[in-house]
């Protein structure tokens, strides 16, 4: 009897690991270079191309350089640097991870931005000098998606493609870095912020589109992870019938968060119950009474404003009664409201009519000229009004933001002086829902 049970716990652990569910790695401790390894990491070279048999690698026809430096210290000796953005993977179940990086170079000055996944800004802009090393921590959250053993989220075509649905984490290295060691631990004790949007709330995949969602986890310290489950195009109602809402309810633990921003898309369903005060204001208290019966805590967003100026250079309002219904949902509901329409119609007036256009996908010498979706700039302003709200509704994940001085939607940051290095993927397609 006991040959039989062994026999069937094998067979069963076979079958397991072949369909890819069983025993996946979660943590990984990584020393790049081809120097010494340092004890208890894997050592990477600059020819660690990743495979699934593998599991780990430099990725997506991506190349670095090995640079030995010498000295005792394996993880301060040597390092891999790029003349192109980099992206390294490595393959992981779904979860939220701590990624720990070692930066620096003994004998000269490094900058690094890294961004994970389909474009997330996890560490902007920074900068060692010469035989300065840092190390820094961030939270990646990796999503799949199955619900349970049948049902599953109903991805978009252009969705089977992103970085963000794939069975890894990766990670954009760009700008002049030197990356010595890296780290990367699944954990279970971060609070997670789940966001639901369309467009202007998705991890935009692409250059030169962009969004606060992926822009907002630069402004979070470890103990937050941000869940974007956001796509482009979808309403309430698409969200919730491609099972996206279902997917969130069945990871949600108590005390996570959902930050809801829709409209843009609602607005273009006109069926018999649609509107902003039936099907609108009905969804929204669907997720009100969803996400309070899993213990969790809902933030409403009205919809960020289009760039619609009148000929008095005046911003004019062009989502009707939708931020009014979503303002009445939160107040009825007893759940923090960020009223992005308010602050980006502020924002916005404040640019001016020509110096607005820089906060958005508006290049003529491209053909492009999009007044609803942002660039990498008008991204990251909309994610400080974000953090602000946070703040403003003294919200218990402010004790996680990182430091940085309170900010007037109505004095943005100067256009002038924004810096971002453009990700190798760009496209002139725009985003749904335009």
């Amino acid at each position: 009897m006991r040959r039989v049970k062994n026999f069937v716990v094998f067979v069963l652990a076979l079958t397991l690991s072949v369909n890819g569910t069983f025993a996946q790695k979660t943590s990984y401790k990584f020393d790049f270079g081809t120097g010494g390894v340092a004890k208890g990491y894997t050592g990477v070279s600059s020819r660690d191309v990743y495979t699934e048999e593998s599991g780990y690698g430099f990725d997506f026809g991506t190349s670095v350089q090995h640079v030995d430096r010498g000295g005792s210290d394996p993880l301060k000796s040597d390092f891999v640097t790029g003349d192109q953005p980099f992206y390294f993977s490595a393959k992981v179940p779904e979860g939220n991870y701590k990624v720990t990086v070692t930066l620096g170079d003994q004998k000269g000055e490094t900058r690094t931005t890294i961004k994970a996944e389909s474009r997330r800004l996890m560490v902007e802009d920074l900068q060692t000098e010469r035989g300065q090393f840092v190390t820094k921590t961030f939270i990646v959250h990796i999503k799949d998606r199955r619900i349970d053993g049948e049902k599953e989220v109903r991805l978009k075509t252009r969705e089977l493609t992103k970085l963000d649905w794939d069975n890894k984490l990766s990670l954009e290295f760009d700008l002049a870095t030197a990356v010595s060691a890296l780290e990367i631990e699944k954990v279970d004790d971060q609070i997670t912020v789940f966001l639901a949007g369309n467009s202007t709330v998705v991890n935009q995949e692409e250059e030169p589109w962009a969004s606060w969602g992926q822009m907002i986890t630069r402004f979070f310290k470890p103990g937050v992870a941000i869940a974007n489950h956001a796509e482009s195009g979808l309403s309430l109602g698409s969200f919730i019938g491609s099972n996206r809402l279902e997917k969130i309810m069945s990871v949600i633990k108590p005390g996570d968060w959902v930050f809801v921003e829709f409209g843009h898309n609602d607005e273009k369903e006109k069926g018999p119950n649609d509107g902003p005060y039936k099907s609108y204001t009905e969804r929204l208290q669907l997720f009100a009474r969803e996400v309070k019966k899993k213990g969790g805590h809902l933030v409403i967003l009205t919809p960020t404003a289009r760039r619609s100026f009148n000929e008095r250079g005046e911003m004019v309002n062009s989502h009707g009664d939708y931020p009014d219904a979503a303002r009445k949902v939160a107040q009825a509901e007893q759940v923090p409201l960020i009223d992005l329409t308010a602050h980006t119609t502020a924002m916005y007036e404040a640019l001016g009519v020509e110096g607005s256009k820089n906060a958005f996908v508006i290049y003529p010498e491209k053909g492009l000229k999009d007044n609803t979706h942002f660039n990498p700039y008008g991204a990251y302003q909309i994610a400080k009004i974000v953090a602000e709200g946070i703040r403003a509704n003294k919200l218990p994940l402010a004790d996680y933001l990182v430091d940085m001085p309170a900010f007037d939607a109505k004095k943005p940051d100067p256009f002038e002086g924004f810096h971002w290095t453009p990700s190798p993927q760009a496209s002139v397609v725009k985003p749904d829902g335009n």
